[in-house]
């Protein structure tokens, strides 16, 4: 499923489900700036942003009885999933609705060993089938969605090109075990994959490597966040925000590459000055050509 253009045709009331971090905010703002007065699905452990001033509860990822209900007597109509989940809800947590009765066997198997899409694409599945459209939260907010080519005044040299031609096949491949969307490359050799501990902490390691001499301070190095093969563009797209640049200039990098049209670039105008005033790139990319567009 692509990303869809222009304002997307939503019925009924707008719902978040928010986790953690600004995305979902950044989500919420943009969806009042089009007319919505959207609700917030705080989830549980998860969702750290202030959210007064919008309609709110507080709810388990599991709890689809809640949800069911919050959707009736709200009139909600459309939900985007918006933010991470560091962590899954138990089986015990599970609060099932007669519709989501017949896929129970199936939540179990899910939430007991299925990788972070497949549990994406059955929660999408779960939500559809309570009554709700889902949406991506690039249909609200459009502007987040990153574009082919330099976002700053950097771009990259020749030897960053092959370390994401590099970081790029290797995250495609590491995204087809539905692991992760990331990979570091330098010097033309993959050295780093993320896992489940997220994009922050696999470049923690990749500074790590350089400050104990495993990794050359030779080559700079580039970070390449793309699409998981066949993901389900609703949910989970790479996202980057300041931080990654403050992170990736720390890991000793040279730059980011992320897929053009299909990774989101929060806090944008942070994320240029950062680039631009450490000299790194930040660039959209083409994946299919694991080559800088054109």
């Amino acid at each position: 499923m692509g990303a869809a253009s222009g304002t997307p045709d939503i019925s009924g009331r707008l719902s978040i489900l928010a986790g953690k971090g600004q995305f979902p905010l950044l989500v919420a703002r943009a969806a009042r700036d089009l007319g919505h007065d959207p609700y917030i699905f705080r989830i549980k452990g998860e969702a750290d942003q202030d959210w007064s001033g919008f309609d709110t509860v507080e709810i388990s990822l599991a709890d689809l009885s809640r949800f069911s209900a919050t959707t009736r007597r709200e009139g909600i109509g459309s939900v985007v999933l918006a933010g991470g989940i560091g962590r899954r809800p138990e089986i015990s947590e599970l609060r099932p609705t007669w519709r989501s009765l017949i896929a129970f066997p199936a939540a179990l198997r899910v939430l007991a060993s299925a990788g972070d899409d497949k549990l994406l694409r059955f929660v999408i599945k779960i939500l559809e089938n309570e009554g709700v459209a889902v949406l991506g939260a690039q249909q609200v907010a459009p502007e987040l969605l990153g574009q082919s080519g330099p976002l700053g005044r950097v771009g990259p040299g020749k030897a960053d090109l092959k370390d994401i031609r590099a970081a790029s096949a290797a995250a495609l491949a590491l995204g087809r075990l539905d692991v992760g969307q990331g990979a570091v490359s330098v010097g033309g050799r993959v050295v780093a994959l993320e896992g489940l501990e997220g994009t922050d902490a696999m470049l923690e390691r990749v500074a790590e490597l350089r400050a104990s001499g495993r990794l050359t301070s030779r080559h700079g190095g580039v970070l390449v966040k793309l699409c998981k093969p066949g993901q389900d563009l609703r949910a989970d797209l790479p996202s980057i925000g300041a931080q990654t640049v403050i992170k990736a200039e720390a890991a000793g990098l040279a730059g980011i590459a992320l897929e053009a049209g299909r990774a989101l670039v929060l806090e944008r105008e942070q994320v240029i000055a950062g680039a631009d005033r450490l000299g790194l790139f930040v660039i959209g990319i083409d994946p299919k050509e694991q080559e800088v567009s054109p």
